[in-house]
């Protein structure tokens, strides 16, 4: 494999952590690798809800931390909480000096919205529910200007290359149909900042790219992995048959949208004291009941908002209208649909993963600060924090910064792509048995059958890195015997007696638990 060396740091993605993190290492000089154009395809831009923050007098950091404990029901690390939390404010001031235009009340103050598990209202939004891409346009904008940072777009990165002393490289390839033969990057410094593993799911409401690959690359490398069984379901994605299916903000809620059924029965009073503004684990589980017992499961706008939904939330009504409907009129069908993945790199409190010279932030790593199930609009919040410590840990393992001349990366021949059969039926097995319910029986189907494909789609890393993701997926519930924030077990539905832990698992021990239920198979 050819090779190139460079004294620039390597970000790994192009959403909110990556570009922060970018400009935080400023001017130590940046190569970031992005598969998309910037501002496309990253899980940030299309975040509706906005990013939690205690701005209000009469909330606090404290109260932010102890909604955020309890949502994630007893696996968050409370100096983590309390770490993001306390800072939270800090950013939105930040955001907002770089040019984020949050919406604002007439006295110039910040308008909050309420969204699930919160005992504020405490979400700060763009525009309704164009917080992501509003907040992605500002930091684009600063990075472009930023002489530091280099950003290869149309680039995926595919495999980290390591040694005992920790990563030493990035292989990246063109990440179109023909992609070409994969280049070893040789930087300073890594840091993984490449989303989740909502697309590994039929339903899911992540951009397509966003399947596991960046968790799998560095699991493959023998990284700890952390509260893989972890994903989060959002309940209200719009059930239309997009793919990936469009998202009706929880902030609809928030402002008093109601769920009914096709009988127009309001189904959360009776499972919830919160009603729609349960956390989402709780809502997800009852849409997915209710759409299993052919009860259609619908959110209704109409009497919360009339004709207004379609102004504040620009992004919900846009999908409405491609798909014949006009939220002020008609109820919008909903479905439970993979959103978040809680799990990823198990990460230090430094942002720091167990390969040494190799960070991890936002949605790819695993903190502790989400625990069972992440608190609303606390995803933003979370890459922004730990994209700045990331940036300050990195800093300080940095020479002084010269200037370094723009790497000259030319790709050469063909390399070996995913094949868009076997991605499906991956898609498809893990909507069927590592979805909303999960059970001993289909976690075991799941991982036969994610073994198979891997088999045989050996040669392709991109697809190797999505199927390491599954496995961990499916293993962790497999041996997390109870029913815990989202990870809901029916042959197990009762939590666990005595403290609640986080899971930590290699691939190595993933696969260990695949062969031998592979083995038992033959």
């Amino acid at each position: 494999m050819r090779e190139v060396s460079t004294d620039r740091v390597v970000i790994v993605g192009a959403g909110l952590g990556a570009l922060y993190a970018a400009l935080k290492l400023a001017p130590h000089p940046v190569l970031m690798i992005s598969p998309e154009k910037l501002g496309e395809g990253a899980s940030s831009a299309w975040a509706q809800g906005g990013v939690a923050a205690a701005m209000d007098i009469a909330d606090s950091p404290r109260s932010h931390a102890s909604d955020t404990e309890r949502a994630g029901a007893g696996t968050v690390d409370p100096a983590v909480a309390d770490l993001v939390t306390r800072e939270a404010r800090d950013y939105i001031l930040d955001l907002t000096t770089m040019g984020t235009p949050f919406d604002r009340t007439k006295d110039g103050g910040y308008v909050l919205s309420r969204e699930a598990a919160h005992s504020f209202a405490r979400v700060v939004r763009v525009k309704g529910d164009q917080a992501g891409a509003e907040i992605m346009r500002a930091l684009i904008e600063q990075v472009r200007k930023t002489p530091s940072i280099q950003v290869l777009e149309g680039v995926l990165a595919i495999a980290l290359d390591h040694n005992e002393g920790g990563v030493t490289g990035v292989a990246i390839q063109e990440a179109d149909t023909d992609a070409s033969a994969p280049v070893m990057v040789r930087g300073s410094a890594y840091l993984l900042a490449g989303g989740g593993s909502g697309g590994l799911y039929a339903l899911t409401t992540n951009p397509p790219r966003i399947r596991g690959q960046v968790i799998g690359m560095a699991a493959r490398a023998g990284a700890i992995i952390a509260d893989a069984e972890f994903v989060q379901f959002h309940p209200t994605a719009i059930d239309v048959g997009e793919d990936p299916a469009p998202l009706a903000t929880e902030a609809l809620r928030g402002e008093g949208a109601i769920l009914v059924n096709m009988h127009g029965e309001r189904f959360m009073r009776d499972v919830h004291p919160d009603a729609e503004l349960a956390p989402r684990d709780v809502v997800a589980r009852e849409i997915f009941a209710q759409w299993q017992a052919g009860n259609r499961p619908m959110l209704d706008t109409r009497a919360a908002l009339g004709d207004t939904v379609n102004t504040q939330f620009p992004a919900v009504a846009e999908a409405c209208a491609r798909n014949g409907l006009n939220p002020a009129h008609d109820l919008i069908p909903v479905a439970a649909a993979a959103h978040y993945h809680m799990g990823g790199v198990a990460t230090d409190i430094d942002g720091r993963s167990t390969l040494a010279n190799l960070w991890v932030c936002g949605e790819a790593s695993s903190t502790g600060l989400h625990g069972a199930n992440r608190l609303a609009s606390n995803g933003l919040l979370e890459a922004l924090v730990y994209a700045r410590i990331c940036a300050l840990g990195i800093s300080k393992t940095l020479a002084a910064p010269l200037g370094t001349a723009p790497l000259d990366i030319v790709f050469t021949g063909v390399g070996p792509v995913a094949d868009g059969q076997a991605v499906a039926e991956l898609r498809q097995t893990m909507t069927e048995y590592v979805g909303v319910v999960r059970d001993a029986a289909g976690l075991t189907t799941a991982l036969r059958r994610i073994s198979d494909l891997e088999q045989a789609n050996a040669s392709c890393e991109s697809f190797l890195n999505m199927t390491a993701t599954a496995t961990l997926i499916a293993a962790c519930a497999l041996v997390r015997e109870e029913s815990r924030g989202a990870h809901e077990r029916s042959d197990f539905p009762d939590v666990s007696a005595g403290p609640a832990k986080r899971s930590r698992m290699t691939l190595a021990q993933a696969l260990r638990i695949r062969n031998d239920i592979t083995k038992d198979a033959r």
